[in-house]
Parts: C-alpha cells; structure tokens; sequence
C-alpha cells in the first residue's frame, strides 16, 4: 500500500496542520451542534477528504460518549468506514458525476433512512465540477435536507462554486502545510518503515511538495523505493537526481553570471545545461523562484521585518544564504523587477517554441542591451 493510504490519519490529532478546522469540528462534535452541510476548500493534497472522513466518523461512532469528539476506531460504524464499505457513507466524485441525473440519484437516496447509523452522510469531492443545472438542482437538496442527511462538500476551487450553495454551508478553508510541519511527517513515516533518509532529503521533498502532504508522503514513497535494495541513507542529492531537480548551485551560479553581466558565459552556460539533459523549464523556474526570493529580500534589507519572510532562507544552508547575500548585492531592486518579468514572459513561450532555450536566450540578451 502506498504511503499516503497507509499513514493517512483515523483521528483528529493524527492532523497535521489546519488546527483551525480542526478545532471547530471537534467543537461542534463535542456539543452536539451539527450543521446539515460543510464546505471544505483548499489546495490539493492538505486533508480536505481524509478530515470529512474521520468527521463523518465521529458522528457516527457507536462507542463516543457524550462530549467527546474523536471516534473509537473499534466499532462496527467506524471499521466500515475506515474499510470503505459503510452504506451510510456515501462518496462521490463530481469530476465523474456531474450531471443532473447523478444529483437525481442523490435526491432519491437522501429519502431513505440509514442502514445501521445515526447519520446518512454524503462526502462530494471536487464539487465545483458540477455543471450548473446539476448545481441549481442540488441547490434545492441542499437548503432542505431530512434531519438524517449530512453533507460534506470538498473543491480545490471554490470561486467555481455557486455562491448560493457556499451561502449554505458552514465553509472551512484548509491552507498549505509549512515545510517544517511536512518534515516532521516525514520523519514519523521514515521511523516507522524503518527507512533511512537524511534530514536533507526530508527537507528537499518537503520544499518540492508547494503544501502538500500528499504529494510529499508520495515523493518520499518513490525515495524509498529508488534506495531498497542499496540499503544506504537516501541523501539530498539522491531526490535530486530522482526527481529531476535542478542543483542550487547551478542556479546560484547562472545569477551570479547575470549579475556580473557576462553575457557570453551566460549563453554558453544555458547551452551546457541543455547537453547534461536537464530540464529547461525546471531551471527557469528555479531561477524564477530564486530571483523572487532576492527581489524579497532587497526590498526589506536589513530591517527587522525580514525575520517574517522565513520562505527566503527557507532551504538554505549558512554558506548558501551567505552566497546568496553577495549574488543579491549584483542587481538593483529594478534590475531584479525587470528580469523577473522577462523570466515570466520567456517561461510561457517556451512551452510553444520549436527550441525551447530560445525564449530565455532572447530574454537575457534583452536584459544586457537595455539597463
């Protein structure tokens, strides 16, 4: 089983992160005050599905006493939900089941009663994907469900939504989880598999995962795996070349060229890239994320201000940051502005280009000829 599956939490205080959600539902589990619909939006991969489940869970535990909140993980109810065969559990995924007939099917089985439990609970995934008739129809369902009925709303993308059915439901918005928050995940999961992976490594994954704990439960999963039969620590550079990710030195080194304007060694240097097979879109968009971190960074100086900005020495080591100080003084804050957006306009070209380094070698010399 992959990694995601098999560590994926059964209570709430396996969480991680979103103590926010966290703390109202267990409110609301404790006092008995239960809304008929609940709208969870947020970035992919932070939790969204797995806290409607343990939620759902919780309502429905045979064994939780009252004014408790987290479910038994041991009765009927709560072993058929973590096992996915509770009829009183129903999930559906609206990027499949979108139409009016598929909100037809919700309205007849919201009529009957549940089988074995408290709650006849419906989880939609990815529910801004309903077409609008199929929104308007379950707009109706949704304002006047049977007191039996709960709903569990969850979208990625919840400006899609109708802001009538948003109106309708108590919203919890979910956030990106912080690198920290992630790494300290991993690091439980590597115990527990009896993995050996560097904290260098976590940490690496952690930065490539944007937020989410899912896409860095499956990284670390391809990282284990790419060491089994070694039987040797998985190192920093291991991700790297597994993941096909562009080394901080070489962006380090490709902007201090810029900065020290040497514009031959900087086209030879994009050409030397593209032989040792990396991949180009990869590097600018390091670039692009390095380059942003230095525009942050010459804006605040010096100013105390800075410690909030933690994403800019996020990853770095000493003699990184220290590096990156000296590359930061070669540009002005405008210099940085301007090469930014030609970065920008260079990354979206490229994906129609017939040679991909082109754009980025015609937004270089653009950035030379005109200081």
């Amino acid at each position: 089983m992959v990694l995601y599956r098999k560590y994926r939490p059964q209570t709430f205080a396996e969480i991680v992160g979103q103590e926010h959600v966290v703390q109202t539902l267990t409110n609301a589990i404790a006092s008995g005050m239960i809304s008929h619909a609940y709208l969870f939006g947020g970035p992919r991969g932070v939790g969204k599905t797995t806290v409607a489940r343990i939620f759902a869970k919780a309502l429905n535990c045979e064994r939780r006493k009252e004014g408790e909140f987290e479910p038994c993980g041991q009765c009927p109810s709560c072993l058929e939900i973590m096992k996915g065969k509770s009829m009183d559990l129903i999930e559906i995924d609206a990027a499949s089941h979108r139409g009016i007939d598929d909100i037809r099917e919700i309205r007849e089985g919201i009529k009957f009663v549940p089988t074995k439990s408290k709650n006849k609970i419906f989880i939609i995934d990815e529910c801004h994907q309903l077409s609008k008739e199929a929104s308007n129809a379950f707009l109706k369902t949704l304002e006047e469900p049977p007191p039996h009925v709960i709903f569990i709303l969850a979208t990625t993308e919840i400006h899609r939504m109708l802001p009538t059915i948003v109106s309708r439901c108590q919203r919890f918005d979910f956030r990106k989880l912080t690198v920290p928050e992630i790494v300290k995940r991993l690091k439980f999961i590597v115990q527990k598999e009896k993995a050996k992976v560097a904290d260098s490594a976590l940490e690496l994954i952690a930065l490539n995962a944007r937020g989410s704990l899912r896409d860095a439960e499956s990284l670390l999963d391809q990282a284990i795996i790419f060491s089994s039969n070694s039987h040797r620590e998985v190192s920093a550079t291991d991700i790297k070349k597994l993941l096909g990710l562009i080394d901080y030195e070489q962006v380090n080194r490709f902007t201090e060229i810029l900065g020290q304007r040497k514009i031959s060694e900087a086209i030879a240097f994009l050409n030397e890239i593209i032989e040792r097979g990396f991949n180009l879109q990869e590097f600018v968009k390091s670039l692009i994320n390095y380059l942003r971190r230095a525009l942050i960074f010459k804006i605040i100086g010096d100013n105390n201000e800075k410690n909030s900005f933690n994403f800019i020495v996020e990853g770095f080591t000493s003699e990184e940051f220290q590096r990156f100080q000296k590359v930061v003084n070669f540009f002005s804050e405008s210099e940085l502005r301007r090469l930014l957006n030609l970065l920008l306009t260079a990354e979206a070209r490229m994906k129609y280009s017939p040679f991909p380094q082109l754009p980025l070698e015609l937004a270089i010399i653009e950035f030379f000829q005109n200081k």
